[in-house]
């Protein structure tokens, strides 16, 4: 998944919350992060932290991850883990770093806080269910949704953003009327495209832009759409979409207007990873399989069998595709020619 973009297309809705304030409590602790593996586990008063001896490896970490980014200053995977749904437990979620072999570098970076402490912090962590993640211009940014613990509870779309160097939340927007977001996509600017999987409604297929502002408005909606999952740049600024309804690889304008159709060797897709020789990697959800699209050439699956192939991202440090394999609490790795 990667980089630029910008416009919008039709019928601007409600305005998202803008950036986060930091709102003091007399005697709250400050936002504070987890350790790498070592110890302590959570960052100690005297700042004394010990790493985990180097012939120690440890792999895990993950728990019902929909999707990763690379940082490239850290050199580390960074991957938001769901945990339990919001009808078992709200704001449980945790971010993950792991390293390019797959060994954990920290296991718990944002979210080392229980549910409950997390209102204390300063400012206040909130982090429920995220899907699609991103990183951009030292922020990361996840599809987040606040509610939707109950029948009763309504559930409604959330995009956060998180400062890298601290993990302190620094932004976020709400796109009223969307139960929640599968995956984005976030240009230089901070403008945030995701998409909508929906329903078998063919109204609910969506892909909304988010501003800078947090304003959200309809990007696209309906066919060719169909029930559209994964969602990147390519190199020259276009959005391309993957539907986990069928094998399309669908390439938009700025401006809204179809600009492409190819097709992945199968279809369910779930994940995208743009290369900026325009070659296209798309991983299936359903089949398992990894499709790679180069320039005017028909589909090849390169990669077989990966159960629940979610939204993958691109580890440039060491040139591989990453996968989490969802309900197996895992990461795929798939190392790409040069």
């Amino acid at each position: 998944m990667k980089r630029v973009a910008v416009l919008a297309g039709a019928a601007a809705l409600a305005i998202g919350s803008g950036s986060v304030a930091a709102q003091q409590t007399q005697g709250s602790p400050p936002f504070t992060v987890g350790n790498p593996l070592g110890m302590p586990v959570t960052p100690a008063a005297t700042g004394v932290f010990e790493p985990v001896s180097k012939d120690v490896k440890v792999y895990g970490a993950i728990y019902s991850a929909e999707s990763c980014s690379y940082d490239a200053q850290r050199g580390v995977i960074v991957v938001p883990n769901r945990v339990m749904p919001q009808t078992v437990q709200a704001n449980d979620a945790f971010v993950s770093f792991i390293n390019h072999d797959g060994s954990v570098n920290t296991a718990r970076w944002i979210g080392v806080q229980s549910p409950a402490d997390r209102a204390k912090l300063t400012p206040a962590l909130v982090l429920n269910e995220p899907f699609g993640s991103d990183i951009i211009n030292g922020r990361l940014y996840v599809a987040d949704r606040d509610g939707g613990t109950s029948p009763s509870d309504t559930s409604v779309a959330v995009i956060r953003a998180f400062d890298l160097k601290t993990g302190s939340p620094v932004w976020q927007a709400r796109v009223p009327g969307v139960d929640w977001i599968n995956d984005i996509e976030v240009t230089d600017d901070g403008t945030v495209y995701a998409t909508r999987t929906g329903s078998q409604d063919a109204g609910t297929w969506q892909v909304w832009r988010i501003a800078p502002n947090g304003t959200p408005s309809l990007f696209v909606q309906g066919a060719p759409l169909n029930l559209p999952n994964g969602i990147a740049f390519d190199a020259r600024g276009n959005i391309v979409v993957v539907n986990i309804g069928d094998d399309a690889v669908l390439t938009f304008s700025p401006a809204g207007k179809l600009l492409k159709t190819e097709h992945a060797a199968q279809a369910g897709s779930d994940g995208l990873v743009v290369m900026r020789d325009g070659t296209k990697y798309v991983s299936s959800v359903r089949f398992g399989g990894v499709s790679r699209i180069r320039p005017g050439q028909p589909a090849e699956l390169i990669a077989r069998n990966i159960p629940s192939a979610a939204s993958m991202c691109y580890d440039a440090g060491a040139n591989q595709l990453v996968i989490p394999m969802n309900a197996n609490n895992a990461l795929a790795f798939i190392k790409l020619d040069r």
